[in-house]
This record gives structure tokens, C-alpha cells and sequence, in this order.
């Protein structure tokens, strides 16, 4: 249900599970720490995207009323991407909802096809967001817009989320693998110490 390419130094990481919109299960975000272990000072690009129509439609329903809507398994996944030293890229192939807002916040750049909604229904489910959500949100679109989303329930779409800075780019589906690889080809030519040297000054 998570599938990993490594292209060299190019890792592309797949969430196959189009069947249930990618919905995330333990064992999926288990697998996902594991690979933003592995990519830490292996990897000089990590791509995060999905299988099918959609990205993600956050945490898979029967575990979430069993508890994994609370778990600290999202906040650990997004400090593990938040905290990699390569770039990383979120290619949103489609709808982002839900606890799967935590991954694609952590990257450092947002690709999204024009297709795609954004929503974050805590606030109906009587959840709380994890708390990096909620942070790096308002750092990306400020205050108003964050309680938009996640206190009004407001659902964005691509066109919107390139405005607010959600999104940095709106891409045709049939040119996001393309768009990918281009954003990353200086990148997998640098050495990795001036990868880090850029990343760490340019972020916040």
C-alpha cells in the first residue's frame, strides 16, 4: 500500500491504495516513518504523491474511530519529513483531506494537478488537528485563512490554494511526473552538503 522507487538518489513514494482514496492506516504511516528514516542522508530528493484520482483521504475510517485519528503517528511523520535535509516534494495527484494535510505541509514544495480539493474536517469530526498542522499552516496562508479550513471547514480548490500560497504550483495531471523531474534536476546534480546549506537557509 506504500510503494517506493529510488531513482538513484531520487526517491518517489506511493500511496497505492486507490481503492479507499489512499486512506492511511497504521500500518501505512508506520511504513512511511520508516522510508523518511531511510531517506535521511540517502535520498537528495523524496517525492511524496498517490495512486489514482486522489492523494489522500486521511485516516482510514475504521481505524480512526478505533483511535488512530489521536495518534501521534502523523505528528511523528510530519517531524520526520519536516526534518530531512534533502528537498521534498508533494506531488498532489489529487484531493488532500484530512490528517493527510501533515505530509504535504512538511514538504518543502506543493505540486498539485487543478482537479484537486482541499478540506480538513476536524472541527465536524470533533477532532483536534496535530498540532505542526495547524502551525505551519498559518505560516503558509496566516491566521484567517488556517481557521478557514480547519474551524469553518471550508473546502479550498486548486485555484484558491495557488492564491493563498497552499499550493505553489498547479500542474496538468498528465504533466506532474514531468513537472517533478524538472523542479528536481539541479537538485540530484548538487553535492548533498550544499543541499543542506541551501535548505537550512531558506527555511523558516
Amino acid at each position: 500500500m506504500i510503494d517506493l522507487k529510488r531513482q538513484g538518489d531520487l526517491w518517489t513514494v506511493t500511496l497505492n491504495r486507490p481503492e479507499k482514496a489512499n486512506a492511511l492506516t497504521a500500518q501505512m504511516l508506520e511504513r512511511l516513518i520508516d522510508i523518511a528514516g531511510d531517506a535521511h542522508g540517502n535520498a537528495k530528493v523524496l517525492v511524496l504523491t498517490g495512486a489514482g484520482s486522489i492523494f489522500c483521504a486521511g485516516a482510514d475510517l475504521d481505524e480512526a474511530r478505533a483511535g488512530l485519528a489521536v495518534s501521534d503517528l502523523w505528528e511523528t511523520l510530519s517531524t520526520a519529513i519536516a526534518n530531512l535535509p534533502c528537498m521534498t516534494v508533494c506531488a498532489l495527484n489529487g484531493t488532500l483531506a484530512g490528517g493527510a494535510f501533515g505530509m504535504a505541509l512538511a514538504c518543502d514544495i506543493r505540486l498539485s494537478v487543478p482537479q484537486t480539493k482541499f478540506f480538513y474536517p476536524v472541527m465536524r469530526l470533533g477532532f483536534l488537528p496535530q498540532p505542526s498542522d495547524a502551525k505551519r499552516l498559518t505560516q503558509l496562508i496566516g491566521p484567517a485563512r488556517t481557521k478557514m479550513i480547519l474551524m469553518a471547514g471550508e473546502k479550498i480548490d486548486a485555484a484558491e490554494a495557488l492564491s493563498w500560497g497552499l499550493i505553489d504550483r498547479s500542474v496538468a495531471p498528465d504533466q506532474l511526473d514531468q513537472a517533478v523531474h524538472n523542479l528536481c534536476a539541479q537538485v540530484l546534480q548538487a553535492e548533498v552538503s550544499h543541499i543542506q546549506a541551501i535548505k537550512g537557509l531558506s527555511s523558516l
